[in-house]
């Protein structure tokens, strides 16, 4: 929402009250004639990002900003216009929303290929939930937002479902042989997808701050085929609670035939403080948050003043205006070229064609989604 005094825009600011908006433009249609000295204000859950002939050349953090050659250099020639301090600025405004999004779902719409050591090609049908968040809002505008007014959750959560998916498909397929033991590995799953999907959303400027995975569905001669497996499981645990219970059972008799149980029991009794505290001093306490006039750095975790660009540490860029779509190397503005490994910034990579069924699958994977083949 923005507040406007004749045809200026004299006070700039934005309230989400749908809850769903990433990026909001203003002006929603076409770029705004915004005076010199115009009041932005930022909220704390928010970032603006000022753009000047479809460029980005400034990004604020919370707070109120004075829209002056002090803080965006690029209106120093628009002040030297014969119309002075009162010249009309043609911009525009996005503010995107730093809050962190709940509860997205992901899914396979269609089964997918999985080829199981012990079963053959089965097709898998699996859903989650997961948590997103913007960490780079220029990268973001620049990547995945374009030109567009209003840009919602809507808009991308479907192509994250598909990245998502084909991430999952690639780690099944070259981590695990067969999905008998699947359900007890639900939560290494989950945090290992979410390691390997880290850098495909930090490409746009996002992270993935949680995923988790609700259910695995085989086919159900499959689920009944893990059933019969988990019977087995059972009564080779209870051979095995039998022979603790005996072992037990001798360990108390020998106690019972003089006083050496008792001397051990007092003995391991006064070990056990040494014991703890051996095991405490390892242990490190997590690590402080940076105040909120501070920023931390993601490389080197160091806080840096909260209008840094750079990390005075270890030269980590903080404001990111595009990355790699090849090696997710950062890029600074007009990048033509990858500094990192040369490849075209404006190039994106191809789809992976299935040698075997002609599938199209995403850029970077590794197994076909619909025959689960190994792709080249």
């Amino acid at each position: 929402m923005a507040t406007s005094n004749a045809v200026f825009l004299e006070v700039i600011e934005w309230f989400d009250d749908t809850g769903q908006e990433l990026v909001h433009r203003v002006p929603e249609q076409g770029s705004g004639d915004i005076k010199y000295g115009a009041q932005l204000t930022v909220r704390e859950s928010q970032a603006a990002a000022f753009f000047y002939q479809g460029k980005a050349v400034e990004a604020f953090g919370p707070g109120r900003h004075t829209l002056k050659t002090a803080n965006i250099p690029i209106l120093t020639r628009v002040v030297s216009l014969p119309w002075g301090m009162t010249s009309p600025l043609r911009a525009e405004v996005y503010f995107t929303n730093l809050k962190i999004f709940t509860n997205l779902t992901w899914g396979t719409r269609d089964p997918v290929a999985f080829k199981d050591s012990e079963l053959g090609l089965i097709r898998l049908r699996t859903f989650g939930v997961f948590n997103l968040q913007i960490i780079q809002p220029l990268q973001f505008i620049n990547s995945m937002v374009g030109t567009q007014g209003i840009f919602t959750m809507q808009e991308i959560e479907d192509y994250l479902n598909r990245v998502i998916v084909s991430r999952f498909n690639d780690y099944m397929g070259e981590t695990m042989d067969t999905i008998l033991d699947l359900p007890a590995q639900y939560d290494e799953l989950s945090d290992a997808l979410a390691v390997r999907l880290r850098e495909d959303f930090e490409q746009f400027g996002l992270s993935l701050t949680h995923l988790y995975i609700n259910s695995i569905t085989p086919p159900p001669e499959v689920q009944k085929a893990i059933d019969d497996r988990s019977r087995m499981g059972v009564f080779q645990d209870m051979n095995k609670l039998m022979k603790m219970k005996a072992a037990m059972a001798m360990e108390k008799a020998a106690s019972a035939q003089g006083g050496a149980g008792d001397g051990m029991g007092m003995g391991m009794g006064l070990m056990m403080p040494a014991m703890f505290a051996h095991h405490l001093a390892g242990t490190t306490p997590p690590p402080s948050e940076a105040p909120a006039d501070m920023n931390r750095c993601p490389a080197c975790k160091q806080n840096a003043p909260a209008d840094a660009r750079y990390c005075p540490a270890c030269g980590e860029q903080f404001v990111v205006f595009g990355a790699c779509a090849h090696c997710n190397a950062k890029l600074t503005p007009d990048t033509r070229f990858c500094p990192q490994c040369g490849q075209s910034a404006e190039e994106k990579p191809a789809p992976v064609a299935c040698p075997q069924c002609k599938t199209e699958n995403l850029p970077g994977a590794k197994f076909c989604n619909q025959c689960g083949e190994k792709l080249q």
